[in-house]
């Protein structure tokens, strides 16, 4: 199934702005204040396990959670009065709607957000808590954005794009000022693509402040539309994904007309190494970030090649995610470590065996963290035991050797 189309969210496709380094350094002037300057940090675990220099721009630290404060704080400082009087809308059902609504309470500016049905409860109460007047409507995002289209041209309010204006893409650029006066050393930058808005405002100014720096932007593979946009390629995006934030169909058409312009190329990583990108941040550098957030350091592994040596800077832009999603990530990425281990056993129902086979696991250095024991119904015989367990070992090497002594006494151990 197809990601949800924003298109129609304004009248006419924008023309590319010449969207200039001035611009985006105004842009930071406006939101001084308003927006956090977030950290860059080295991330030495990072860069040992993707082979280069790694410095984090952390905007997971944001009030909101995510870098979308930077635009949306900019494009309402860029209202008239009139459209201040008058109100804002916007459709989103996650960091943007949270950004414009905070940006729009601070400013004294009537905000509504229409978000999908399908929204999650905890994304509307938090939009909401900054003051916003939240419409739910429609069962996709198309809908919703067309509904908010049309309530725009009924009331009159100003609609503001979560990518495809040119003051939200300057908005998005300052985080590319930030990282290079606070890490100057930088030879590489890794941005998130979802409309594009954030790549193409960092682009933009990077490239004017210092054309020797490479800029690359990254996608998921399911969603790798900027990417067959600039290849000449027809979009073919879809499927569930943790990278929800930047799984779009329908990039921005100013953002798409300056990457090309720039030669900016887009990197697509598998859905996995977004993964390891969530639990690598979490484990190796103590930071939380959603999917879409930890894309950049998922580029830096599925793609060594291309950042060895060198010294990279990559945002956390973004750090909303589920809890449930989190430790499932980290579970998962455990499992494929092999610092978790799943045994299967098929044993005799005779008294005693658990206990031996949990001794021969404790004196290999494995801790039994789960148990499935079953007797009556799983089991192939009435004679036989069917016996699942979940150990917790330092390494694979560990693990490994805990099978070999299991299988020595006589086990038939299975992997799960």
């Amino acid at each position: 199934m197809g990601s949800p189309s924003l298109q129609g969210l304004v009248a006419e496709p924008p023309v590319a702005p010449p969207l200039s380094l001035a611009d985006v350094r105004a842009a930071a002037e406006r939101i001084r204040g308003a927006v956090l300057r977030t950290p860059t940090v080295p991330a030495p675990a990072i860069g040992r396990a993707a082979g280069c220099e790694v410095w984090l721009k952390l905007d997971n630290l944001q009030a909101t959670g995510a870098f979308k404060e930077r635009g949306a704080a900019n494009r309402l400082a860029l209202l008239t009065p009139r459209e201040k009087a008058t109100g804002v809308i916007a459709m989103s059902a996650g960091n943007h709607a949270q950004a414009v609504a905070r940006h729009a309470s601070l400013l004294g500016i009537r905000a509504t957000i229409v978000m999908p049905r399908f929204t999650p409860a905890t994304k509307v109460v938090r939009t909401e808590s900054w003051g916003a007047n939240v419409v739910l409507h429609g069962e996709t995002l198309a809908e919703a954005a067309a509904h908010a289209h049309a309530l725009a041209l009924r009331d009159g309010l100003t609609f503001i794009h979560p990518y495809d204006d040119p003051g939200v893409m300057a908005g998005q650029g300052t985080m590319a000022i930030e990282m290079i006066e606070d890490a100057p050393g930088l030879d590489t930058l890794v941005f998130p693509v979802g409309g594009g808005g954030l790549l193409a405002g960092c682009a933009a100014a990077a490239l004017e402040l210092n054309p020797a720096l490479t800029v690359y932007g990254v996608e998921v593979e399911g969603y790798p539309a900027m990417a067959q946009r600039l290849a000449g390629q027809p979009v073919a995006v879809g499927g569930p994904t943790i990278a929800e934030g930047i799984a779009v169909r329908d990039v921005g058409e100013a953002p798409y007309a300056l990457l090309k312009r720039l030669g900016v190329e887009v990197l697509v990583v598998p859905e996995r190494a977004v993964e390891q990108g969530v639990a690598l941040l979490a484990e190796g550098a103590k930071v939380v970030a959603e999917g879409a957030g930890a894309a950049g350091v998922a580029a830096l592994l599925t793609h060594p090649g291309r950042f060895a040596g060198r010294k990279v800077g990559t945002p956390v832009c973004g750090g909303n995610i589920d809890a449930r999603a989190l430790s499932n990530v980290l579970l998962r990425q455990l499992l494929r470590d092999g610092r978790i281990l799943r045994l299967h056993f098929d044993i005799p129902d005779r008294p005693g065996m658990l206990a031996d086979i949990s001794r021969r696991i404790s004196d290999a250095g494995g801790n039994v963290i789960e148990v499935k024991h079953q007797q009556l119904f799983g089991a192939p015989t009435v004679q036989s035991t069917e016996l699942e367990l979940m150990i917790e070992v330092r390494d694979a090497a560990q693990g490994n050797a805990i099978i070999a002594a299991l299988e020595a006494a006589d086990y038939a151990v299975r992997r799960g």
